[in-house]
């Protein structure tokens, strides 16, 4: 029998569904829930999906649980896609966030929200708390080949989010929460190696928290963010794209949950961080980067090094991602896998450059003092 949160979340997501009318008899209140194949393990942001037909927007209403973790849960039926999420999410500004994403400024660019509490009402409460929203479905990028990858639309949707004028936007509109998850990434790194004992890795730890600390305070979420002018996705990956309407639909952005006003570099900075660390071929990030600026995105400058913008966003995430991925390894009693180490080995470059630049520094001011 599935958790409460899971059934009330099947429930939810049959009422939202348009075509249930038309569904097989199943109780609304107690819709039977079949749970998704395991994530693509090569690919593991981007989701698979069961056979038959799943990406056709009349697939079989049976509910099917699609992912169900401590910070989301999320459920499809038919056309809706139903998400519960995390239980210690900030209501008030998840609510802004929804009213941001269903507004017409929005239209084309982000997946707008379903309705589930009356008119205009875009959130639910579960019985455990957790609030939840409904969303239409779409199609989400293949796993299988990451070489066809929509890099070009991806940064067309950037431009255009970002190009938004937050200021005629419903609020106030809240921060953007990049910064937030790069601090939650090392927590919970620091978390999973506590309860190991030992850290299994000491050097791999070291230059994670090394590199960390060699960030600016708003980039480990210590300070407001020296830009907080421009609307901003908060954690975009190639996870966050959807076709809709579902299977040929143009794409769009989806998960608002760290939606917010901030430096628009921060939603390049994955991208580029890939790049830096040689997890993204030159070709396909200049493909990136070139379709942002022929869109007007404002993020960079629109020719000559992107770099003066983009390097303290791109340091902040590949420290995240190599947290998370220290954070994985540890629990499971395994080293990190190639692509976890080219982050971990990005962080001990950034240090030993900073110790380079310091000493070189020294060596300058000694060099410039008169002699005895």
């Amino acid at each position: 029998m599935p958790a409460p949160h899971i059934s009330q979340l099947a429930a939810l997501a049959w009422r939202a569904a348009p075509e249930a009318t038309h569904g097989p008899t199943t109780s609304a209140d107690h819709p039977e829930v079949t749970r998704h194949p395991t994530p693509s393990a090569a690919h593991p942001e981007v989701t698979r999906h069961p056979t038959p037909s799943p990406d056709h927007p009349e697939a079989p209403l049976r509910p099917t649980l699609l992912t169900d973790r401590p910070d989301a849960t999320l459920l499809r039926c038919g056309s809706v896609v139903a998400k519960a999420h995390a239980p210690d999410c900030d209501v008030e500004r998840l609510a802004v966030r929804l009213q941001v994403a269903a507004h017409p400024y929005l239209r084309g660019t982000v997946l707008p929200p379903l309705p589930v509490a009356g008119p205009g009402g875009l959130l639910a409460p579960l019985a455990d708390g957790r609030p939840a929203t409904c969303w239409p479905y779409g199609r989400p990028v293949s796993p299988d080949d990451p070489d066809a990858a929509p890099w070009e639309e991806t940064a067309r949707l950037l431009a255009r989010l970002h190009s938004v004028p937050a200021a005629r936007l419903p609020g106030p509109v809240p921060p953007m929460r990049g910064p937030a998850k790069a601090a939650r990434a090392l927590s919970r790194m620091r978390a999973a190696l506590t309860a190991c004992g030992a850290p299994p890795f000491p050097s791999a730890v070291l230059a994670v928290e090394h590199a960390w600390a060699l960030l600016p305070p708003w980039a480990r979420d210590e300070a407001p963010s020296p830009r907080a002018d421009v609307l901003c996705h908060g954690d975009l990956h190639l996870g966050q794209l959807v076709r809709h309407p579902a299977p040929d639909g143009p794409w769009l952005l989806i998960d608002i949950d760290d939606l917010g006003l901030g430096d628009p570099a921060w939603d390049l900075a994955r991208p580029a961080a890939w790049f830096a660390t040689g997890l993204l071929a030159p070709d396909l990030w200049s493909r990136f980067l070139g379709a942002y600026r022929a869109a007007g995105g404002p993020a960079v400058c629109p020719y000559g090094d992107p770099w003066p913008e983009l390097d303290v966003p791109a340091r902040a995430l590949t420290v995240q991602t190599a947290a998370l991925a220290l954070a994985k390894a540890a629990p499971a009693g395994r080293a990190p896998d190639a692509d976890e180490t080219a982050c971990v080995d990005a962080c001990d470059r950034m240090v030993r450059e900073a110790r380079r630049a310091r000493t070189a520094c020294v060596l300058r001011e000694l060099a410039g003092r008169p002699r005895p």
